[in-house]
Protein backbone atom coordinates (compact mmCIF):
# COMPACT_ATOMS: atom_id res chain seq x y z
CA UNK A 1 0.00 0.00 0.00
CA UNK A 2 1.52 3.47 -0.97
CA UNK A 3 2.64 5.48 2.27
CA UNK A 4 -0.21 8.56 1.23
CA UNK A 5 -3.17 5.69 2.12
CA UNK A 6 -1.80 4.54 5.17
CA UNK A 7 -1.64 8.10 6.19
CA UNK A 8 -4.88 8.68 5.26
CA UNK A 9 -6.49 5.94 7.32
CA UNK A 10 -4.00 6.96 10.58
CA UNK A 11 -4.64 10.60 10.61
CA UNK A 12 -8.60 10.07 10.39
CA UNK A 13 -7.74 7.96 13.56
CA UNK A 14 -6.33 10.10 15.52
CA UNK A 15 -8.50 12.51 14.78
CA UNK A 16 -11.15 10.78 15.86
CA UNK A 17 -9.84 9.48 18.51
CA UNK A 18 -8.33 12.23 19.80
CA UNK A 19 -11.70 14.45 19.47
CA UNK A 20 -13.67 11.33 21.61
CA UNK A 21 -11.39 11.17 24.13
CA UNK A 22 -12.01 14.59 25.25
CA UNK A 23 -15.75 14.25 24.95
CA UNK A 24 -15.41 10.94 26.88
CA UNK A 25 -13.88 12.50 29.85
CA UNK A 26 -16.02 15.05 30.48
CA UNK A 27 -18.85 12.32 30.17
CA UNK A 28 -17.52 10.16 32.34
CA UNK A 29 -16.18 13.03 34.83
CA UNK A 30 -20.10 13.99 35.07
CA UNK A 31 -21.72 11.26 35.35
CA UNK A 32 -19.05 8.94 36.91
CA UNK A 33 -19.50 5.91 34.41
CA UNK A 34 -16.79 3.36 34.81
CA UNK A 35 -17.43 2.12 30.97
CA UNK A 36 -17.08 5.37 30.36
CA UNK A 37 -14.05 6.37 31.71
CA UNK A 38 -12.03 3.16 30.62
CA UNK A 39 -13.51 4.14 27.25
CA UNK A 40 -12.03 7.58 27.55
CA UNK A 41 -8.47 5.79 28.46
CA UNK A 42 -9.24 3.53 25.94
CA UNK A 43 -9.25 6.59 22.75
CA UNK A 44 -6.44 8.55 24.20
CA UNK A 45 -4.11 5.55 23.96
CA UNK A 46 -5.47 5.04 20.31
CA UNK A 47 -4.56 8.66 20.05
CA UNK A 48 -0.94 8.27 21.21
CA UNK A 49 -0.79 5.02 18.52
CA UNK A 50 -1.92 6.25 15.72
CA UNK A 51 1.31 9.01 16.56
CA UNK A 52 3.26 6.26 17.30
CA UNK A 53 2.60 4.59 13.71
CA UNK A 54 3.09 7.88 12.04
CA UNK A 55 6.54 7.78 13.18
CA UNK A 56 7.17 4.07 12.16
CA UNK A 57 6.22 5.25 8.81
CA UNK A 58 8.70 8.51 8.65
CA UNK A 59 11.47 6.12 10.15
CA UNK A 60 11.40 3.16 7.54
CA UNK A 61 11.44 6.09 4.71
CA UNK A 62 15.29 6.35 5.97
CA UNK A 63 17.78 5.52 3.08
CA UNK A 64 20.00 2.33 3.61
CA UNK A 65 23.33 3.16 5.20
CA UNK A 66 26.26 0.70 6.43
CA UNK A 67 24.24 0.23 9.40
CA UNK A 68 21.29 -1.28 7.73
CA UNK A 69 21.83 -1.83 4.32
CA UNK A 70 18.21 -3.17 3.62
CA UNK A 71 17.31 -0.15 5.43
CA UNK A 72 14.71 0.68 7.71
CA UNK A 73 11.54 -0.89 6.64
CA UNK A 74 11.09 -3.01 9.45
CA UNK A 75 10.80 0.43 11.64
CA UNK A 76 6.64 0.14 11.29
CA UNK A 77 6.61 -3.60 12.16
CA UNK A 78 8.26 -2.63 14.99
CA UNK A 79 6.33 0.40 16.41
CA UNK A 80 3.12 -1.60 15.19
CA UNK A 81 4.68 -4.35 18.20
CA UNK A 82 4.83 -1.47 20.31
CA UNK A 83 1.20 -0.04 19.71
CA UNK A 84 -0.07 -3.67 20.56
CA UNK A 85 2.14 -3.65 23.96
CA UNK A 86 0.24 -0.31 25.27
CA UNK A 87 -3.44 -1.45 23.78
CA UNK A 88 -2.73 -4.35 26.16
CA UNK A 89 -1.37 -2.64 28.90
CA UNK A 90 -3.01 0.92 29.05
CA UNK A 91 -6.17 -0.06 27.28
CA UNK A 92 -6.92 -3.45 28.33
CA UNK A 93 -5.07 -3.70 31.73
CA UNK A 94 -7.02 -0.08 32.86
CA UNK A 95 -9.90 -0.92 31.76
CA UNK A 96 -10.64 -4.12 33.85
CA UNK A 97 -8.76 -2.61 36.79
CA UNK A 98 -11.76 0.18 36.60
CA UNK A 99 -13.91 -2.46 36.38
CA UNK A 100 -13.28 -4.64 38.63
CA UNK A 101 -13.03 -1.14 41.19
CA UNK A 102 -16.45 -0.20 39.52
CA UNK A 103 -18.11 -3.73 40.85
CA UNK A 104 -16.17 -3.35 44.28
CA UNK A 105 -18.04 -0.17 45.00
CA UNK A 106 -20.40 0.86 42.65
CA UNK A 107 -22.05 4.45 41.73
CA UNK A 108 -25.32 4.92 40.39
CA UNK A 109 -25.33 6.71 37.05
CA UNK A 110 -28.16 9.33 37.79
CA UNK A 111 -28.26 10.81 34.28
CA UNK A 112 -26.62 9.13 31.07
CA UNK A 113 -27.77 11.59 29.24
CA UNK A 114 -24.05 12.75 28.83
CA UNK A 115 -23.18 9.17 28.02
CA UNK A 116 -25.72 7.95 25.58
CA UNK A 117 -24.39 11.82 23.63
CA UNK A 118 -21.00 11.27 23.78
CA UNK A 119 -21.49 7.37 22.85
CA UNK A 120 -23.80 7.56 20.23
CA UNK A 121 -20.91 10.51 18.50
CA UNK A 122 -18.33 8.86 19.34
CA UNK A 123 -19.97 5.74 17.27
CA UNK A 124 -20.28 7.80 13.85
CA UNK A 125 -16.63 9.48 14.33
CA UNK A 126 -15.01 5.74 14.84
CA UNK A 127 -17.09 4.62 12.38
CA UNK A 128 -15.95 6.73 9.82
CA UNK A 129 -12.37 6.60 10.85
CA UNK A 130 -13.20 2.37 10.63
CA UNK A 131 -14.63 3.26 6.98
CA UNK A 132 -11.27 4.92 5.69
CA UNK A 133 -9.13 2.48 7.00
CA UNK A 134 -10.97 -0.41 5.35
CA UNK A 135 -11.55 1.31 2.25
CA UNK A 136 -7.59 2.44 1.76
CA UNK A 137 -6.70 -1.24 2.88
CA UNK A 138 -9.26 -2.57 0.52
CA UNK A 139 -8.42 -0.85 -2.24
CA UNK A 140 -4.87 -1.89 -2.43
CA UNK A 141 -5.86 -5.32 -2.65
CA UNK A 142 -9.06 -4.98 -4.49
CA UNK A 143 -7.68 -8.70 -6.04
CA UNK A 144 -7.44 -10.80 -3.32
CA UNK A 145 -9.70 -12.45 -1.04
CA UNK A 146 -12.95 -11.25 0.40
CA UNK A 147 -12.20 -12.59 3.37
CA UNK A 148 -10.80 -9.57 5.97
CA UNK A 149 -8.98 -11.10 8.51
CA UNK A 150 -7.56 -13.30 6.23
CA UNK A 151 -6.62 -10.48 4.13
CA UNK A 152 -4.85 -8.77 7.40
CA UNK A 153 -3.18 -12.28 8.34
CA UNK A 154 -1.62 -11.83 4.89
CA UNK A 155 -0.81 -8.10 4.62
CA UNK A 156 2.81 -7.04 4.97
CA UNK A 157 1.26 -3.17 5.75
CA UNK A 158 1.56 -3.35 10.02
CA UNK A 159 0.77 0.54 10.12
CA UNK A 160 -2.99 0.19 8.36
CA UNK A 161 -4.25 -3.07 9.31
CA UNK A 162 -3.23 -2.09 13.12
CA UNK A 163 -5.76 1.08 12.14
CA UNK A 164 -8.38 -1.26 11.38
CA UNK A 165 -7.65 -3.70 14.34
CA UNK A 166 -7.74 -0.84 16.12
CA UNK A 167 -11.15 0.97 15.03
CA UNK A 168 -12.93 -1.99 15.23
CA UNK A 169 -11.56 -2.86 18.87
CA UNK A 170 -13.09 0.88 19.45
CA UNK A 171 -16.90 0.20 17.86
CA UNK A 172 -16.97 -3.09 19.40
CA UNK A 173 -15.69 -1.51 23.01
CA UNK A 174 -18.37 1.64 22.08
CA UNK A 175 -21.06 -0.74 21.83
CA UNK A 176 -20.81 -2.30 24.56
CA UNK A 177 -20.24 0.66 27.16
CA UNK A 178 -23.73 2.09 25.47
CA UNK A 179 -25.52 -1.50 26.47
CA UNK A 180 -23.36 -1.46 29.95
CA UNK A 181 -24.78 2.05 30.66
CA UNK A 182 -28.75 1.45 29.47
CA UNK A 183 -28.91 -1.69 31.35
CA UNK A 184 -27.40 -0.09 34.18
CA UNK A 185 -29.90 2.48 34.53
CA UNK A 186 -32.91 0.41 32.94
CA UNK A 187 -32.12 -2.43 35.42
CA UNK A 188 -31.19 -0.15 38.22
CA UNK A 189 -27.94 -2.07 38.79
CA UNK A 190 -24.78 -0.03 38.72
CA UNK A 191 -22.48 -3.19 38.52
CA UNK A 192 -23.25 -3.70 35.30
CA UNK A 193 -21.21 -0.50 34.38
CA UNK A 194 -18.33 -2.33 35.65
CA UNK A 195 -18.89 -5.54 34.21
CA UNK A 196 -19.16 -3.44 31.03
CA UNK A 197 -15.44 -2.01 31.46
CA UNK A 198 -14.15 -5.52 32.39
CA UNK A 199 -15.41 -6.59 28.96
CA UNK A 200 -13.79 -3.81 26.94
CA UNK A 201 -10.84 -4.92 28.68
CA UNK A 202 -10.96 -8.21 27.39
CA UNK A 203 -11.76 -6.94 23.81
CA UNK A 204 -8.53 -4.98 24.01
CA UNK A 205 -6.56 -7.69 25.58
CA UNK A 206 -7.83 -10.40 22.57
CA UNK A 207 -7.29 -7.18 19.95
CA UNK A 208 -3.63 -6.45 21.15
CA UNK A 209 -2.44 -10.07 21.28
CA UNK A 210 -3.44 -10.50 17.70
CA UNK A 211 -1.54 -7.28 17.07
CA UNK A 212 1.17 -8.30 18.35
CA UNK A 213 1.07 -11.41 16.73
CA UNK A 214 0.67 -10.07 12.92
CA UNK A 215 3.76 -7.83 13.83
CA UNK A 216 6.05 -10.02 15.74
CA UNK A 217 6.02 -12.39 12.47
CA UNK A 218 6.38 -9.45 10.26
CA UNK A 219 9.79 -8.43 12.63
CA UNK A 220 11.05 -11.62 12.55
CA UNK A 221 10.43 -11.57 8.95
CA UNK A 222 7.90 -12.76 6.54
CA UNK A 223 8.14 -14.28 3.18
CA UNK A 224 6.25 -12.59 -0.15
CA UNK A 225 3.08 -13.53 -1.23
CA UNK A 226 3.22 -17.02 -2.68
CA UNK A 227 1.50 -15.36 -5.90
CA UNK A 228 4.68 -13.27 -6.27
CA UNK A 229 7.26 -16.07 -5.93
CA UNK A 230 5.37 -18.03 -8.17
CA UNK A 231 5.37 -14.88 -10.97
CA UNK A 232 9.36 -14.81 -9.90
CA UNK A 233 9.38 -18.43 -10.45
CA UNK A 234 7.80 -18.18 -13.92
CA UNK A 235 9.61 -15.45 -15.16
CA UNK A 236 13.09 -16.87 -14.32
CA UNK A 237 11.63 -20.75 -15.92
CA UNK A 238 10.45 -18.79 -19.16
CA UNK A 239 13.87 -17.74 -19.66
CA UNK A 240 15.30 -19.54 -22.18
CA UNK A 241 19.05 -19.10 -21.05
CA UNK A 242 18.17 -21.13 -17.68
CA UNK A 243 17.94 -24.55 -17.60
CA UNK A 244 16.76 -24.98 -13.95
CA UNK A 245 16.07 -22.52 -10.39
CA UNK A 246 15.93 -23.01 -7.14
CA UNK A 247 12.90 -21.83 -5.40
CA UNK A 248 12.77 -17.97 -4.74
CA UNK A 249 13.35 -17.17 -1.26
CA UNK A 250 12.13 -13.75 -0.40
CA UNK A 251 11.54 -11.58 2.47
CA UNK A 252 9.70 -8.70 2.94
CA UNK A 253 11.61 -5.49 4.58
CA UNK A 254 8.62 -3.24 4.47
CA UNK A 255 5.48 -3.33 3.23
CA UNK A 256 6.85 -2.38 -0.35
CA UNK A 257 10.22 -4.25 0.01
CA UNK A 258 11.13 -6.98 -0.66
CA UNK A 259 14.44 -9.17 -0.82
CA UNK A 260 15.08 -12.18 -3.38
CA UNK A 261 17.31 -14.92 -3.30
CA UNK A 262 17.19 -17.11 -6.21
CA UNK A 263 19.99 -19.62 -7.36
CA UNK A 264 20.43 -20.29 -11.22
CA UNK A 265 21.48 -23.49 -13.80
CA UNK A 266 22.11 -21.42 -16.91
CA UNK A 267 23.51 -23.26 -20.14
CA UNK A 268 26.72 -24.32 -20.41
CA UNK A 269 29.33 -23.07 -22.93
CA UNK A 270 28.19 -19.81 -22.46
CA UNK A 271 30.95 -16.92 -22.39
CA UNK A 272 31.35 -15.19 -18.79
CA UNK A 273 30.38 -11.71 -20.42
CA UNK A 274 27.42 -13.36 -22.14
CA UNK A 275 26.53 -15.56 -18.53
CA UNK A 276 26.71 -11.98 -16.53
CA UNK A 277 24.62 -10.22 -19.23
CA UNK A 278 22.24 -12.98 -18.93
CA UNK A 279 21.89 -12.33 -15.03
CA UNK A 280 21.64 -8.40 -14.91
CA UNK A 281 18.63 -8.78 -17.55
CA UNK A 282 16.74 -11.48 -15.68
CA UNK A 283 17.43 -9.38 -12.18
CA UNK A 284 16.00 -6.31 -14.01
CA UNK A 285 13.39 -8.27 -15.46
CA UNK A 286 12.31 -9.47 -12.24
CA UNK A 287 12.49 -5.69 -10.70
CA UNK A 288 10.37 -4.19 -13.72
CA UNK A 289 7.55 -6.55 -13.61
CA UNK A 290 7.61 -6.72 -9.67
CA UNK A 291 8.17 -3.15 -8.41
CA UNK A 292 7.97 -4.53 -4.78
CA UNK A 293 10.94 -6.31 -4.88
CA UNK A 294 13.95 -3.55 -5.02
CA UNK A 295 16.68 -6.35 -3.68
CA UNK A 296 17.32 -9.04 -6.21
CA UNK A 297 20.64 -11.65 -5.47
CA UNK A 298 20.96 -14.03 -8.11
CA UNK A 299 23.28 -17.10 -8.17
CA UNK A 300 24.90 -19.09 -10.31
CA UNK A 301 25.77 -22.90 -10.17
CA UNK A 302 27.41 -23.02 -13.19
CA UNK A 303 31.51 -22.50 -13.21
CA UNK A 304 32.11 -19.66 -15.62
CA UNK A 305 35.36 -19.51 -17.12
Amino acid sequence: MAAGGSHIAIYGAIGANFLIAISKFIASFFTGSSAMLAEGIHSLVDTGNGLLLLLGIKRSKQKPDKLHPFGYGKEVYFWSFVVSILIFALGGGFAIYEGVHAIQDPHVIEDPTWNYAVLGAAIIFEGIALYLALKTFNKARAHQSKNLIRNIIRSKDAATFAVIIEDTAAVTGLVVALLGVFLSQQLDNPYLDGAASIVIGVILLTVATFLARESKGLLLGESAHPEVIDDVDKIITSNQYIKASSLPQTMHFGPDKILLIVEVDILDDLELLKAEKIIDDLRNEIMAKKPTIKEVYIQTTNKLD
